[in-house]
């Protein structure tokens, strides 16, 4: 009786035993699959400062203040500039519609940047380079439209060393169905080989302004 009582006292221990190992098992696999899945894409983990919107403000004041006269004197329509502002998350609004008479922002959406412009370290990187798949900074005069690849689009005339040679590398403005409407960040959205694409919704928008406008406009994408 007391030897069937040790072997029954031995078959609990080994029980406890082997059910503390498995919890601690699959406590330590929950946990590790936890930290992973809530991690930061490294892109997200290197921004140093994500802009409050005064700050955005304040550059994209500053920059159609500088438009102005490069406006007038090259002839493009004085009463609206775009304005793409590529220190912004891709899941921001960060392309913008500025009215230059009021002083004042009138749009704004979602807006892709070339997936040659990604890198490990988190900041983004820009060419003029053909094949380079990158975005080009600079200012863009708004060309023709025609039918592409994605449907209406606008040729993009690059006005600055930096982008020089947006017309031989076929980079455009059009819409996309893969960018959403609103804002998703953190989330980042969807990349391109170089065009900034928009939203159908948003591309609407622009459209209107730009068959209202007599000049061509300015599109301007700065870091």
């Amino acid at each position: 009786m007391r030897h069937k009582n040790h072997i029954n006292s031995v078959r609990k221990a080994i029980v406890l035993a082997t059910g503390l190992f498995l919890t601690i098992s699959v406590c330590g696999y929950i946990n590790g699959f936890k930290s992973d899945f809530f991690s930061e894409p490294k892109a997200r983990a290197a921004e140093e400062h994500l802009m409050s919107s005064s700050e955005v403000m304040g550059r994209l004041k500053e920059k159609a203040g500088l438009a102005k006269d490069y406006i007038y004197e090259n002839g493009f329509d004085v009463s609206y500039c775009f304005m793409i502002d590529m220190r912004l998350p891709s899941g921001k609004n960060r392309f913008f519609v500025y009215n230059l008479l009021k002083d004042s922002l009138e749009a704004a959406g979602l807006v892709t940047h070339g997936k040659g412009s990604e890198n490990e370290s988190g900041t983004l990187v820009f060419s003029n380079a053909p094949n380079s798949n990158c975005t080009s900074l600079g200012r863009y005069k708004i060309g023709s439209s025609y039918n592409g690849n994605f449907g209406l689009s606008y040729k993009l005339l690059g006005m600055d060393k930096t982008n020089s040679r947006a017309l031989d590398r076929a980079v455009v403005l059009h819409s996309y169905l893969g960018v959403p409407k609103e804002e998703v960040y953190p989330a980042s959205i969807c990349l391109s080989e170089g065009c900034p694409a928009v939203s159908p919704a948003f591309f609407a928008q622009l459209k209107a302004y730009m068959d209202e406008s007599q000049e061509p406009i300015l599109l301007w994408i700065y870091y």
